[in-house]
């Protein structure tokens, strides 16, 4: 029972403070670029007037063009749920795995990238091309970074992971644990399209990757794409926390205090981790799209060097 509520947090938890996570976000680098900025609630109040809005389908569009935001929100409330967030025991626990997770991932950004090729436009297929092309780079890494990690907990399920990481501390810093974090970071940049790779507030056409495929969406269909970016980054940002900063989650056999601790050690967390990434974007440009590959790979070989580490320590 207390599983079932862990899961059921994590999904509150998300569904309910990504739109927050977004608005801190805009109002920490609004004050650092000297701005007064609009407030932690904008994001949220943007998606309750976008979702006011009349939903409008271009003309030639298919049920692919209208399923994609679905698929993006159903998988990120999925993976929400699957991992650990708040406890390292649900009932989803079973299928909580490395693989799984990824392959949920990389489905909301295919669906995202098909409803992009669905319009029929040119903004909309470059876009599609640019993020399957950065979805070919990521996922890989995120597969090696977290693979590393379970090779000491003998096990690629991710609660195994963190409640490996738990009962042996150390493990925490070692150099397999560092290189994992380094390329993981890189690669959440990437997924989330936050500079350097993308800008999620650019409006200039020819170096947009994210925006460009949602260009054609509008009122509730675009806030639920807006919702579910939100929330893709929440359990990515979530899942870092869970992994390199373990302590504070619940573990087997916890009581419903430990949960509710859980909740508030993943809140902070995350702020955390959202406010350092928001703050180093004022001080990062957005690199030229034939760099990216660079520095994905960049991150791909770190991946690889903390996986061959691990073996060679195990």
């Amino acid at each position: 029972m207390t599983g079932l509520v862990g899961a059921v947090a994590q999904v509150v938890l998300v569904a309910v403070g990504s739109p927050l996570l977004a608005g801190l976000m805009r109002q920490v680098r609004a004050r650092l670029e000297g701005r007064a900025g609009a407030g932690v609630g904008q994001a949220c109040r943007d998606l309750r007037k976008l979702g006011r809005k009349e939903a409008i389908i271009p003309h030639g569009t298919g049920w692919v063009f209208r399923m994609a935001p679905l698929v993006l929100a159903g998988t990120a409330l999925v993976v929400a749920a699957v991992v650990p967030l708040v406890t390292t025991r649900s009932p989803l626990d079973g299928v909580a795995d490395l693989f799984a997770v990824a392959a949920l991932l990389a489905l909301g950004s295919v669906a995202l990238a098909l409803g992009g090729l669905d319009t029929g436009t040119a903004f909309g297929g470059m876009g599609a091309s640019r993020e399957v092309t950065v979805l070919a780079l990521v996922e890989p890494t995120i597969l090696l970074s977290i693979f590393a990690l379970s090779v000491r907990a003998g096990s690629t399920n991710l609660g195994v992971i963190v409640t490996s990481a738990l009962r042996n501390p150390l493990a925490v810093i070692s150099p397999v644990s560092l290189l994992a974090a380094v390329a993981l970071v890189v690669v959440t940049m990437a997924e989330t399209g936050r500079i350097p790779v993308d800008n999620p507030s650019t409006h200039l056409e020819l170096t947009m990757i994210h925006e460009a495929m949602i260009l054609e969406y509008a009122g509730p269909d675009l806030a639920l794409i807006e919702w579910a970016s939100a929330m893709r980054l929440s359990v990515l940002l979530g899942l870092l926390g869970s992994l390199f900063v373990p302590w504070g989650i619940a573990t087997t056999g916890a009581g419903p205090a430990s949960v509710a601790l859980a909740m508030a050690v993943l809140v902070v967390k995350v702020a955390v981790l959202g406010t350092v990434l928001a703050a180093a974007e004022v001080f990062m440009a957005k690199l030229r799209l034939f760099r990216i590959p660079e520095l994905l790979a960049g991150s791909f070989m770190l991946a690889l060097l903390a996986v061959a580490a691990s073996c060679f320590l195990t």
